[in-house]
């Protein structure tokens, strides 16, 4: 039967007190998305003042996406037990905190463990934010509302990579997380006020060897791909945490068959859209995940740009998400989520292949081109897969499919930093880092690698259904993310 588009009413404007809701849980996104952006423009000097190398930072990022999707898939149970505003609140005295600790760092592992206490304060801003908003708001105003949450989450990717790269000239990385604080203290008092307590909900047990399970698996396989490229004693560490990682999420699915009340029920999975929805998540933001990690430093250490250039840089790839946005909800009408996702994951892969060209004689206009196409296809990409992975979920499946769609997340932007930093070791062991030009075959090289990677999604995506497209008032969120 075909599919008929009805024509839209006018949505009921939002009431104030949920408007403030917007606003708060729309800053929690923001001190998320300015974190990730800025650390990454200022890993050089990082590494810089702590003596290692700008190439062997990624531990940086990977802790902060391990410890954000270990944490998610508990995020629901702790808003249900202690309610909404205390999670919330909870989680930005965390990520403040982890703010804090990373400022004083005077070791690589010290930072590392304070990017760990900081990503566990981010894994519960992220999803307990979304789970008020989804409680809050009528199914009919929820694509309104998470269309707001998600623009200031893309002012801090605008205004993160500049302003980290003008902390770092100016001043020194320290400060790119001590302007966390101040952020965070006006998100406490503002919670206090104007988020819902959300203790009312329906006692229910929480499955904690499942979680253990799941939480080791998904820490030991992304442990794994990063030392894989290490040699030695750490490649065959490497085999064997990658061994019992998957033994551990093996382990939980046979647990959850057989659970009365699992992490995540398996009926969950018997979504199609859901299904693939997250797997291609998982491949697709391995290659896409690694750019923002991977750009900053080409430019720094192999093409000589300064922090701030750097991070200038980083603007046309925002801009060009942004410009986006309005248009994502019209091509998949017009061609349905299919058609969408498995072309335009290879454009995607091409297009992050395609920055193996960067080379000192690039003209500024094409790389700023190849830059915002990148952004308005990867843009496009992260909405199509969100929607199609939500859309479908009845309601008491909202709660679990949206913190397991965050895990995922999480989980693959880890992966995909751990992925590009064990290739580019493997490429900097064989061509060298004696000059820049050796590096920057390294990274020619590494970028090939990660849009092969993408490629893998197109697989998973020709199992949605031809040409189907959005229906109206849909459970999921149109223009999310």
């Amino acid at each position: 039967m075909p599919l008929h588009m009805s024509t839209p009413q006018p949505a009921a404007p939002l009431s104030p007190i949920r408007n403030k809701l917007l606003w708060l849980v729309s800053l929690g996104f923001f001190m998320q998305t300015l974190d990730g952006t800025i650390v990454n423009t200022a890993l050089p000097a990082m590494a810089s003042d702590l003596g290692e190398s700008p190439l062997q930072m990624h531990s940086v990022i990977v802790a902060y996406s391990l410890a954000m999707a270990v944490l998610i898939p508990a995020s629901g149970w702790l808003a249900d037990k202690f309610g909404t505003r205390r999670v919330f609140m909870a989680a930005i005295a965390l990520f403040v905190l982890g703010s804090v600790l990373c400022a004083l760092a005077p070791t690589m592992n010290l930072l590392v463990a304070a990017r760990v206490v900081q990503g566990l304060g981010g894994a519960l801003l992220l999803p307990v934010g979304r789970l008020a908003v989804l409680r809050a708001f009528p199914r009919e105003q929820f694509i309104r509302a998470i269309s707001f949450v998600a623009i200031p989450g893309l002012v801090g990717p605008l205004i993160g990579p500049t302003l980290g790269g003008w902390m770092v000239e100016f001043a020194s990385w320290h400060w790119i997380f001590w302007v966390n604080v101040p952020v965070g203290i006006i998100g406490l008092l503002a919670a206090q006020r104007y988020m819902p307590v959300g203790e009312k909900m329906p006692p229910r047990n929480f499955d904690l060897v499942g979680y253990l399970m799941l939480a080791f698996g998904m820490a030991l396989v992304s442990l794994a791909v990063e030392s894989m490229s290490a040699g030695g004693v750490r490649s065959a560490s490497a085999l064997i945490m990658m061994v019992f990682g998957l033994a551990c999420l093996a382990g939980y699915w046979l647990h959850a068959l057989r659970k009365p009340d699992p992490l995540f029920p398996p009926e969950l999975f018997t979504v199609r859209t859901l299904r693939v929805g997250l797997l291609g998540n998982l491949f697709s933001r391995l290659g896409s995940s690694a750019m923002p990690f991977m750009m900053p430093l080409v430019l720094q250490v192999s093409l000589g740009y300064s922090p701030m250039h750097a991070g200038m840089m980083m603007l046309p790839t925002v801009i060009g998400s942004m410009l986006t946005k309005p248009l994502v909800t019209r091509v998949i009408y017009r061609y349905g989520y299919r058609e969408v996702l498995v072309t335009n994951t290879w454009v995607l892969a091409l297009l992050i292949a395609s920055f193996a060209f960067l080379s000192p004689g690039m003209p500024l206009s094409v790389m700023v081109v190849q830059l915002a196409i990148f952004g308005a296809v990867n843009s496009l990409q992260f909405s199509a897969m969100n929607t199609v992975t939500l859309k479908d979920l009845m309601p008491n499946f909202a709660s679990s499919g949206n913190s397991l769609l965050s895990m995922v997340q999480m989980l693959a932007m880890g992966m995909g930093v751990a992925a590009a930093g064990a290739v580019l070791t493997a490429f900097q062991a064989y061509f060298g880092t004696s000059t820049s030009g050796e590096t920057l075959w390294a990274f020619r090289w590494t970028f090939v690698v990660m849009g092969l990677l993408t490629l893998a999604a197109t697989v998973l995506f020709m199992q949605l259904p031809p040409r189907e497209q959005p229906v109206e008032h849909s459970s999921g969120p149109e223009a999310h993310n």
